[in-house]
């Protein structure tokens, strides 16, 4: 998810109309600090939480914590997991006229 030449070039156009040729290194400057910190503070505390956690999660990234890829990740294991379980025994296999069982006091 980066941001391709097209883009970029757009971005530098906009500065320039919004911010003026003069002003848009300083920007482009502390843009750039920012983001740098803004990737420190994340290393830290992702640092802080391994070391908190102890060594079982010493491999623990950020993006495992969040849900969308916790769920992913479990369906994706189910899915293994589904193809490679046996199928069922012939004798729980319906034949193609055949109806299911049905218990009368369950209902």
């Amino acid at each position: 998810m980066g941001v391709g030449l097209p883009e970029l070039m757009i971005i530098l156009v906009v500065g320039v109309i919004v911010f003026g040729p003069d002003r848009l290194p300083e920007f482009a400057r502390q843009a750039g600090r920012f983001v740098r910190q803004m990737r420190n503070l994340a290393q830290s505390a992702q640092s802080q939480l391994r070391d908190e956690l102890g060594p079982e999660y010493a491999d623990l990234k950020l993006a495992d914590l969040d849900p969308r890829q916790a769920i992913r990740k479990h369906i994706l294991e189910a899915m293994d997991d589904d193809e490679i379980a046996e199928p069922p025994p012939a004798h729980e296999v319906l034949a193609l006229d055949e109806r299911p069982p049905y218990d009368h006091e369950a209902t």
